[in-house]
């Protein structure tokens, strides 16, 4: 079920930056053919001059994943330019920080529209080709704050990426027997442009939780990569996340009581 990259092509939301530019990097240096999609025209066209510079094929294309037409004329790109699609991955995110009771409806509306939602439309778009196909690969990228209760600071983000998770690994039941892998990337700490994306509000609340190591965006594209090449379903930046979440599937109620007691 595990896909070979090379001659793959891949679709990646938000690739012009962080995360989503270091996975198209990865994955072109495994011989895919890339399809970088940005809300930001010029960043998904600097990032294909970077992977034609280096020897990849490439094309990029302006999507704003809160837009079903976008996200299909990105499939219809990809179906003309290359004549198929392997592998999809979801990969933008935005946050509202701030406490829960400061953060109005509007910002919640806005994050599950751009979190959650665009997922959904990513699989309305591109799941009916992988299907017909019967071969593909798609990679959700949800975070460290999808598996564990500590991100009560950016509450929006935090119930969507519990949200990816929980889709992603259904996904997974529903796709797998019919040849379609799927993984969930959660990463913790990422070295990226991530705070153009923040919106704040009221008082910054302290954040709680494990302090999980911070890595940069090209190890994390790698994991990606790797992990798409052996068809696994939870990619990790911190492995350390793996005891946190045994701790928690062990004993809720002891999990939440001790990050209580921790709390400042």
């Amino acid at each position: 079920m595990s896909i070979d990259l090379h001659n793959a092509v891949a679709v990646v939301t938000g690739a012009g930056s962080g995360i989503g530019r270091a996975a198209a990097h990865a994955f072109a240096r495994r011989g895919a053919r890339v399809v970088v999609t940005d809300l930001d025209a010029q960043r998904a066209h600097a990032v294909v001059e970077e992977l034609g510079a280096l020897g990849g094929e490439a094309v990029a294309a302006a999507c704003d994943v809160t837009v079903i037409d976008d996200l299909q004329a990105v499939r219809d790109l990809a179906l003309h330019r290359f004549g198929r699609v392997d592998l999809v991955m979801n990969n933008v995110g935005i946050l509202a920080v701030g406490p829960v009771e400061d953060i109005p409806l509007e910002a919640w509306q806005r994050v599950i529209d751009v979190n959650l939602l665009s997922v959904v439309r990513s699989n309305l778009v591109f799941l009916p080709v992988l299907l017909e196909q019967g071969a593909g690969h798609v990679v959700n990228t949800a975070s460290t704050a999808g598996l564990l209760p500590y991100g009560y600071d950016r509450l929006p983000y935090t119930a969507t990426k519990h949200a990816v998770v929980g889709l992603s690994e259904a996904l997974a039941l529903y796709l797998r027997p019919r040849g379609i892998g799927v993984s969930c990337l959660c990463p913790a700490g990422v070295a990226t442009n991530i705070v153009e994306q923040i919106t704040f509000y009221g008082e910054p609340a302290p954040p709680q939780g494990p302090a999980f190591p911070v890595v940069d965006a090209e190890s994390v594209g790698e994991l990606v990569a790797d992990g798409v090449s052996e068809n696994r379903f939870l990619i990790l930046t911190a492995q350390e996340a793996a005891a946190e979440l045994r701790e928690l599937g062990a004993d809720v109620d002891h999990y939440l009581s001790r990050l209580t007691k921790d709390m400042p």
